[in-house]
């Protein structure tokens, strides 16, 4: 699943939803009818969801919510309980966005289990909001990955269907045509772009308001997610021995340049949505780059149907082609009223068997070690470089400053005309405030 925006008010199908609730069941005769609805209410089994969208429309082609629905329907015919879907709206909410209602909702306990989000996620799991999810069976079959990402102080707080996975689009076809190579490192990157803009593309790279921190995080972690220092370059960093805007420097250095010359349109990606801005002149092939998520390659709503030879690939970096991962995940609240049956049902839809129904119908990499599948061609690239142990996280609770949101809103002060300077005052402004908090 990919992180829900944090001010968007138009919700798409980059997130899953569970099914709604399924009709009560009757309880049987009795010779006391004055006590039937207590015994009704006794003998339903119920687990509240609050989810960004509801119950899948049978007619709808939706297969992200298909294959979500699936595993909650395993996990009702199992544990014989039903799952009732609590749904945010823009409308009814107005100007609340999501996070900001699922932070209200888990702290008065409204819900048992809750789709969060990298920012709620580690908030929650600060304040004790949130179960520890360690000891479910499915936990034990975790990628490593996903587990550092979603643990907070200790306690594993929440567990994805599917790993986001970010990427380069490529229009290989016009690649080919100007005799370019899939670019490796930045000095690469920019040589494409040049060569494209020299010939009559206007703008080489398709941005929104979203996803240029991919860039960004390519360049920040890529030395810390791969050289073999994790665990005391995150301990340094939540001391306040190291500094964020340190590490997060290059990549706006980088996005500035890509302004400066041309390559992004700073004023058209600071108003736009993802995909539906940028994508038709994508596949019109007046677009040559794109960035987007796993799931975009699958879907003829993004960019599963094309003219045109595509590939994925991760972002530059010093260390080559590197995937960008950040983690949305389900938790549980710690003090839900049916927080025993929502442990249950989340260890159901976390199982390596639901998981495996999941990515076989989403065609997605799974948060189990022990389940693969198959990617469509143009991913294989972006895959290869996963399976490697190549990436970096978006996205990770171990981090006292939230990163993809948090990065997200400063890239579009950048895209805004705020320097690389006061972009990392920003930085430090927020580290400051973990540090005097914490």
């Amino acid at each position: 699943m990919t992180p829900i925006k944090r001010a968007s008010r138009k919700w798409s199908a980059l997130f899953l939803a569970a099914l709604a609730a399924l009709s009560l069941t009757a309880c049987g005769g009795s010779d006391q009818p004055k006590n039937l609805i207590s015994q009704e209410e006794e003998e339903q089994r119920v687990v509240n969801l609050f989810s960004p969208m509801e119950k899948t429309d049978p007619d709808a082609k939706n297969i992200a919510r298909t294959a979500s629905d699936l595993t909650v329907a395993m996990a009702e015919e199992k544990l014989g309980v039903t799952m009732m879907y609590r749904t945010y709206t823009a409308e009814t909410y107005q100007d609340k966005t999501y996070d900001e209602v699922t932070l209200d909702r888990a702290r008065s306990n409204m819900d048992d289990l809750y789709l969060l989000n990298p920012d709620t996620l580690l908030a929650l799991g600060a304040e004790g909001k949130l179960t520890d999810l360690s000891g479910l069976d499915s936990a034990k079959n975790l990628r490593e990955i996903i587990r550092v990402a979603n643990t907070v102080d200790g306690k594993l707080v929440a567990i994805p269907q599917e790993v986001v996975a970010y990427g380069l689009f490529l229009n290989m076809d016009l690649f080919n045509q100007y005799g370019l190579s899939q670019p490796e490192t930045p000095e690469e990157f920019l040589e494409c772009c040049r060569v494209f803009k020299e010939n009559g593309f206007e703008t080489p790279i398709g941005a929104n308001r979203w996803w240029l921190e991919t860039f960004v995080f390519a360049l920040a972690y890529a030395d810390l997610y791969n050289g073999g220092n994790t665990e005391a370059e995150i301990a340094a960093l939540n001391s306040g021995e190291a500094k964020y805007s340190d590490y997060m420097r290059p990549g706006f250095e980088f996005l500035q340049i890509l302004m400066d010359r041309g390559y992004i349109d700073a004023e058209t990606a600071l108003v736009s949505e993802a995909i539906e801005a940028e994508g038709p002149d994508f596949l019109a092939g007046k677009t040559p780059i794109v960035m987007a998520y796993w799931g975009a390659a699958n879907t003829e709503t993004g960019y599963g149907k094309t003219d045109f030879e595509m590939q994925v690939v991760g972002f530059p970096s010093s260390r080559g082609q590197m995937p960008v991962m950040p983690m949305t995940g389900f938790g549980v609240g710690a003090e839900a009223e049916h927080r025993e049956d929502a442990v249950k049902v989340l260890d159901i839809m976390t199982s390596d068997e639901a998981l495996q129904l999941y990515s076989e119908t989403n065609r997605v990499i799974s948060p189990s070690k022990n389940v693969k599948v198959d990617c469509v061609p143009s991913l294989r690239p972006l895959n290869d470089r996963i399976e490697e142990g190549v990436y970096v996280l978006g996205s990770n609770a171990g981090m006292n400053v939230e990163q993809w949101g948090n990065t997200c809103l400063i890239v579009r002060e950048l895209l805004g005309g705020a320097s690389v300077d006061e972009c990392m005052a920003a930085f430090d402004a927020l580290q400051e405030a973990a540090l005097t908090k914490g």
